[in-house]
């Protein structure tokens, strides 16, 4: 397990640019994607939600005291799917991401949000640390998965 600290998704991008590139267009082919949090006894919780890539960050936007909201202000840790698509083809690969999830309320911050993406409002806005990215997909016959970790490479099992 890496131990560097968590990553702005700008940092992802830098390291590597076109794992980078290939993960967010598996987010952006589809609106709707599966978040997990943790629920106060620490029993896992998946949610829906849409995913925003702005300013060279992930940003989560969420209704007022929904429940997946609450459970990261109590605890930041995340994962997210990206929506799998219809049918059994996974076009694009499984992408996965994996982090904390910080709550925004600078109110210049969120200003940019609001006039780059128009949500409904009042709402939460969490901005994503990456901590684990992986990509699972078939090639020919092999199912190959590549991560990535802040400090660390693309690897590929």
């Amino acid at each position: 397990m890496s131990t560097s600290p968590p990553a702005r998704w700008a940092d992802f991008q830098a390291a590597e640019p076109a794992f980078a590139t290939t993960v967010r267009d598996r987010f952006e082919k589809y609106t709707h994607h599966v978040l997990a949090t943790l629920r106060k006894d620490g029993s896992p919780r998946v949610t829906g939600l849409e995913v925003t890539f702005l300013e060279g960050e992930v940003w989560l936007g969420m209704m007022p005291g929904s429940l997946k909201a609450l459970d990261l202000r109590r605890d930041p840790r995340f994962a997210l799917h990206a929506n799998p698509g219809s049918g059994d083809s996974m076009d694009g690969g499984d992408v996965k991401i994996s982090g904390r999830a910080v709550e925004v309320t600078d109110a210049g911050t969120v200003a940019v949000f609001v006039a780059a993406v128009r949500p409904p409002e009042p709402f939460h806005l969490f901005r994503v640390e990456l901590v684990d990215v992986v990509r699972t997909v078939v090639e020919g016959d092999r199912l190959v998965v590549r991560s990535w970790r802040p400090g660390g490479v693309v690897v590929t099992h």
